[in-house]
């Protein structure tokens, strides 16, 4: 099954068991000129596509506004429905950064824990299709620190699919974030059903004694593809995917520094303050006696992503960058590979 039939099972589950949840977004029931219900277009990714047809009024187009997606998702949210809310390009999320961040996941604490905000609001996130600086951040770290708004950011469709389910039945908001290259790229067993994972649970994606990766989101694909070539150089990494950035799962990454003494984090966003940034402070405050060397992030540079294919391939970290910073935590040099 790959990632985007994932996401779409996980809708089709919670929308079939329970008439409270409610879809809407850009063109999630077909507004793009579609000319029926039957073949409606699924938004911008095509990922809802199928679901207009089989929960008719619960599968609504929306105008061009970000603000007003999220909006009628906190109002719909406190009043009874469990809605998910799409935002094509995580970009955007700025535009409704107030109905998110100051409105919905102040709800709880504003009103003394008596209201709930079962809200989700998915988004895409990510470089690699020569979509240019506004439609091709990773920017999931600037709402990881929204405190009462948790931040979900899966890479498998084992993962996207459980986790979905979990975010659609959290009394909170949600802020899900799907790199729009994994939709087709990725594909993998996915049981079936109805299955749920812990938010705040760290997956172990491959064990290791040399090294502790821990890699956010697709880098979870680069990172074990980096293992791998390691690997044969007697290098042993250990790979850890969040799958939530908030809440983070410390105790798994605190366990696996402990263990290797080493730690390289890799994050697609840039490395200011961001989530490679935070999770190398989190380790050198808590686990500063167990480091051998000094942990290293592997990110994006400090700019804006760029339109130029060559200039995007070298903007982005890849399966290289991520085996020569763990060479250089190591100790090993670069010219080591070949």
């Amino acid at each position: 099954m790959t990632y985007s039939e994932a996401i779409n099972e996980a809708l089709d589950i919670e929308m079939g068991l329970d008439e409270t949840v409610v879809l809407f977004g850009e063109d999630v029931a077909g507004g793009a000129g579609s000319p029926g219900e039957d073949d409606a277009w699924g938004g911008s990714f095509a990922v809802t596509g199928g679901l207009l047809a089989k929960y008719p009024g619960r599968v609504l187009d929306t105008p061009i506004s970000e603000a007003a997606i999220v909006g009628a998702a906190a109002g719909a949210a406190v009043s009874g429905l469990k809605p998910i809310g799409e935002v094509m390009f995580s970009d955007f999320m700025t535009i409704c950064a107030d109905q998110l961040v100051n409105q919905a996941a102040k709800f709880r604490y504003m009103f003394g824990g008596k209201v709930n905000t079962p809200m989700v609001i998915r988004s895409t996130y990510g470089a690699g299709q020569q979509t240019a600086a506004q439609h091709s951040q990773t920017n999931y770290g600037m709402f990881a620190g929204v405190p009462g708004l948790k931040v979900v950011v899966p890479a498998t469709p084992h993962d996207v699919k459980g986790l979905l389910i979990e975010a659609i039945q959290d009394p909170d908001p949600v802020a899900f974030f799907e790199h729009k290259l994994l939709y087709d790229e990725q594909r993998g067993e996915v049981p079936e059903g109805r299955y749920t994972i812990p938010f705040g649970e760290a997956d172990i994606a491959r064990e290791g004694d040399d090294v502790t990766v821990v890699a956010i989101g697709r880098m979870r694909v680069l990172a074990l593809e980096a293992a791998a070539a390691l690997a044969d150089e007697g290098i042993e990494c250990e790979v850890i995917d969040p799958r939530t950035i908030s809440p983070l799962d410390e105790d798994t990454i605190f366990d696996g520094v402990e263990s290797t003494s080493r730690l390289v984090v890799v994050d697609e966003g840039t490395p200011y303050c961001g989530m490679a940034a935070d999770i190398v402070a989190r380790v050198t405050v808590n686990c500063f006696d167990f480091l051998d060397a000094s942990p290293r992030m592997v990110t994006a540079p400090h700019s804006p992503v760029p339109f130029s294919p060559e200039l995007e391939r070298l903007y982005l970290p890849d399966a290289a960058k991520i085996a020569d910073a763990v060479r250089a935590t190591v100790g090993k040099k670069a010219a080591a590979a070949s």
